[in-house]
């Protein structure tokens, strides 16, 4: 069956829903949000049905279907669960040419209500013609995942300007020119940042001149979590998607840069212990040089850009240089590495705190202070401290921490080949030693990381010592 795509001015006409039930609910609102003037056939309806009878916000018929239901409504959707009155209810439709929809029901049907993406004004309708519409609702979660959620307000405002648009640009092709720059250029970055006004204002100044500027560079700062392409934001996707270039972590996995445009160029500037090192500002220069050259950069890195990612350097670095900047946050390793543990970084009767501290750098595991150490009642995720852990279980043991307190080491967290291993912080040098572990690895020290024993979810768990359940701290109130 093949359809004919429609879209339905209802704005104040009169439309009938036979049902009252959850799903008549459900078409209910989605008519009323256009403006129809909605009745609803039923012996009985559901508690918000009714409220809205009762506020006159809808019209109730009550009573079993009666053909009568019909005189002069514009479209009829049957949703009453019984076949035979949905029959009914079509057959009288198409005698009066009324456009009728029975719900999950094709053969019946006249007109098909799709599955919606609603961006307003913008809208995208998508329908299987009743052949599958399960699908059609994966498809449109699909489309979700990277579309723009600035692009209605984008829409919206080229719906204002519609008449100068066309005033200015009689041409067709430079019109469609024109909004093809609104669409990449400042214009939708503005509006992405809810500065509506700047936005407006760039469409102005480039009506006023009668030409779009070129496309400036810009470079955005991405982070995109600690492995597991699942957990990479709708931000994430739709900055990896408009990417001329991409400067990008090493350990970031191929299966998250498989989500990026196809012939965006990919740049490896990683920085790994023991390997390859690419100098900081070696990669402040080429995402320079880059946006200068007006290309959308992403600087993609694991984790978040704002946690021990260098990305307030390199953002000042890019303003200092009145280069256009936006960031994406990430899932930073402290939080999705402990969740994928089954581990708590807070718990009304462990931890009341969280500290992320990080052991990289030739200095940095010597000058954590004393309240990151030994702060009760607070848990501590290091970063970069497997090669530092003779030195950190040291130190959390002079500062008074107990020789079980509860430890964790997450190895590859979020992907498939994490482990977690579990045990007591004065076995922890050799915990690491004998299980080998290595880098990316995450550190959790408090009264949590016992959950690790009994909740650890995903990847294989290496649980030493005794199978410890954490303890609350008991605090005395003066």
């Amino acid at each position: 069956m093949k359809l004919y795509p429609l879209f339905a001015d209802l704005k104040g006409l009169p439309v009938l829903v036979v049902g009252g039930g959850s799903v008549a609910r459900r078409k209910v609102a989605a008519l009323r949000d256009a403006g129809a003037q909605v009745r609803v056939g039923a012996p009985h309806i559901d508690a918000e049905l009714a409220r809205c009878a009762a506020s006159g916000e809808i019209e109730w018929l009550q009573g079993e279907y009666a053909p009568a239901w019909l005189d002069g409504v514009w479209l009829v959707i049957a949703a009453t669960g019984e076949r035979a009155v949905n029959a009914r209810i079509a057959a009288d439709a198409r005698e009066r040419r009324i456009l009728a929809n029975v719900v999950d029901d094709a053969v019946l049907s006249r007109f098909h209500v799709p599955a919606i993406i609603d961006r307003a004004p913008l809208t995208i309708a998508i329908s299987t013609a009743g052949a599958a519409p399960a699908l059609a609702s994966r498809v449109r979660e699909a489309l979700e995942r990277v579309l723009d959620h600035a692009i209605g307000p984008l829409v919206a405002l080229a719906q204002r300007h519609r008449a100068g648009i066309a005033r200015r640009f009689p041409d067709l092709a430079e019109r469609r020119g024109f909004y093809g720059w609104l669409h990449d250029g400042p214009v939708l970055k503005l509006l992405r940042r809810a500065r509506a006004a700047e936005a407006e204002q760039a469409l102005l100044d480039a009506l006023r001149v009668g030409a779009s500027a070129p496309a400036k560079g810009s470079v955005t700062l991405v982070g995109a979590g600690p492995g597991d392409p699942g957990l990479l934001t709708l931000a994430a996707l739709r900055a990896l998607g408009q990417a001329d270039v991409i400067l990008h972590d090493q350990l970031i996995g191929e299966e998250i840069l498989a989500m990026a445009r196809r012939d965006a160029e990919r740049i490896d500037v990683g920085k790994r212990c023991g390997g390859r090192q690419v100098p900081q500002e070696q990669t402040q220069e080429l995402m320079l040089a880059h946006a200068r050259a007006g290309r959308r950069v992403v600087r993609l890195k694991g984790g978040d850009p704002f946690v021990f990612g260098r990305g307030g350097e390199e953002l000042a670095f890019l303003r200092g240089h009145g280069v256009d900047c936006a960031i994406v946050p990430g899932i930073t390793a402290a939080v999705a590495c402990a969740a994928y543990a089954g581990i708590p970084l807070t718990h009304r009767e462990h931890a009341q705190s969280v500290c992320l501290v990080t052991a990289h750098g030739k200095d940095a595991a010597e000058t954590l202070s004393d309240a990151m150490l030994a702060q009760p009642r607070q848990t501590l995720a290091v970063y970069m401290g497997v090669e530092r852990l003779g030195m950190l279980t040291a130190r959390l043991l002079a500062r008074g921490r107990a020789p079980d307190t509860p430890v964790a080491l997450i190895e590859h967290g979020t992907t498939p080949r994490q482990r977690v291993i579990a045990g007591v912080l004065r076995e922890l040098p050799m915990l690491a030693k004998t299980h080998a572990v290595a880098t990316p690895a995450l550190l959790i020290v408090g009264e949590v990381a016992a959950f690790a024993h009994t909740q650890a979810w995903f990847g294989e768990l290496v649980a030493e010592a005794r199978a410890i359940q954490p303890q609350p701290v008991r605090m005395e109130v003066a």
